[in-house]
């Protein structure tokens, strides 16, 4: 997913890790990995993101600014961009992987989507970059959920977390409080289908989104450590209170919480449902900021509307309201295989150390590297996250980031199938307990 910042995404033709040759007048030049200072021979960068302009545009910009200033400073250099919405890039960077193509610079997530990746030795180390310009500049806690046996694989771009994020003239319109306790937030649900609107925006076909709202049931039930120590196999899904946040989504659903089809909707099919007034609520990471702040093709008068909360807590229950879903957001890699590889290092450097200030300001992302917030002109939705970040009790991970592959699979499937009602509450927890166990 995670996003945190919580957070947590195909098809046909592999990309073609090339390195361009530089024939001179002569042609007597040779192919080199590049020193790419200013001079040397020509080198093309194949990276692959997930910011396609037309849903990421603030952070799509900021992606061809670097890359301008990059290649502006170091002209033999080419940055061959491929870009894809989140599943299908998650997509095809399994396909490439399976024949070793993968791009010279992508991005990835942390903790379990990274290990098969580095296990399979597809992932070049860049603990190299950490002690260089970039030592002590990330937020405490983010490089760390990168590294494996010691080594950091990637460099994290974001720290998130998951607001519910919510719809002040829909609230205003059915005279609505924001709820502090679940108890007032399925009132407030209540009152939304009861006139028609659909309470919330869930686009499940996507999965992830789905596990969001179980991981913060579950966390406010059982507890962080509870739920912490089931993800890790330490305990069980069959836990009582883990049980229940299961059962209290399936009491959602009942109530007609979500958005129309939502198990055949994806991510962006049901945030369109939220920024077209269509749906009151929308639970998401900060990454999601920037539609809600900066983003101009988003008419002011929405952004103007969108607040937040935070998820509410539950009578009788372990969690805490500062408790939240979120964690490091994407980072790049640098592929094993490539054939630019201490060139695609030095992108890799340059494009963390820009990203930083200018993703805040150009696209209200909150970022892994050390930002002085307090001399820049922001968005008080921002600035409120950003502080609520900063005084969070705790921060669970996205859970199928944490768990490792054929774990994360089955309790995506599941998740689908929960809201779907295809399975019971105790057939999700072992489920899970067995996928757990068995240790992939």
């Amino acid at each position: 997913m995670f996003g945190k910042k919580s957070t947590v995404l195909l098809l046909a033709l592999s990309l073609a890790l090339v390195v361009a040759s530089c024939e001179g007048k002569n042609n007597n030049e040779r192919q080199n990995s590049g020193s790419g200072l200013g001079g040397g021979e020509k080198v093309k960068i194949n990276f692959m993101h997930l910011w396609p302009e037309g849903v990421a545009a603030g952070q799509n910009k900021i992606v061809n600014q670097i890359i301008d200033s990059y290649t502006s400073e170091h002209p033999n250099v080419t940055i061959k961009q491929e870009v894809l919405d989140n599943e299908p890039y998650k997509s095809k960077l399994k396909i490439l992987s399976t024949s070793n193509e993968l791009p010279d610079v992508g991005v990835t997530w942390a903790a379990g989507f990274l290990q098969p990746y580095v296990e399979g030795k597809l992932f070049t180390p860049v603990d190299d970059l950490l002690s260089g310009e970039l030592n002590g500049k990330f937020v405490s806690g983010t490089t760390e959920a990168y590294a494996i046996d010691g080594k950091a694989y990637a460099l994290p771009l974001e720290f998130n977390i998951a607001p519910v994020y919510y719809n002040k003239t829909i609230f205003e319109k059915y005279n609505l409080q924001v709820p502090t306790t679940y108890d007032q937030f399925k009132e407030v649900v209540n009152t939304l289908a009861d006139n028609g609107v659909a309470p919330i925006a869930l686009g499940n076909k996507d999965r992830w989104t789905g596990s969001l709202w179980y991981i913060y049931l579950a966390d406010r039930i059982a507890g962080q450590e509870t739920l912490a120590g089931a993800i890790t196999g330490a305990n069980s899904f069959s836990d009582e209170g883990l049980v229940k946040a299961a059962t209290e989504i399936q009491a959602l659903v009942d109530a007609n919480a979500f958005v129309k089809g939502f198990n055949g909707l994806s991510n962006e099919e049901a945030k369109s449902e939220f920024l077209n007034g269509k749906a009151a609520m929308f639970l998401m990471g900060t990454w999601e900021l920037p539609n809600f702040t900066t983003n101009e093709d988003i008419p002011k008068e929405f952004r103007d509307s969108v607040g937040f909360f935070k998820f509410p807590t539950v009578e009788g229950g372990k969690g805490n309201i500062d408790s939240w879903v979120g964690g490091p957001g994407v980072g790049l890699f640098v592929s094993e295989n490539s054939k630019v590889k201490e060139e695609a290092k030095k992108f890799v450097e340059y494009f963390v150390t820009k990203w930083g200030e200018q993703s805040v300001t150009g696209a209200g992302v909150i970022p892994a590297t050390k930002v002085d917030t307090s001399k820049l002109d922001l968005p008080q939705l921002y600035i409120d996250l950003f502080n609520e970040m900063n005084k969070a009790s705790s921060i669970t991970l996205f859970a199928d980031v944490q768990m490792k592959a054929n774990a994360a699979e089955t309790h995506l499937n599941m998740i689908q199938a929960l809201f779907g009602k295809a399975v019971t509450p105790e057939k999700f927890a072992s489920e899970h307990d067995a996928a757990i166990s068995k240790g992939n």
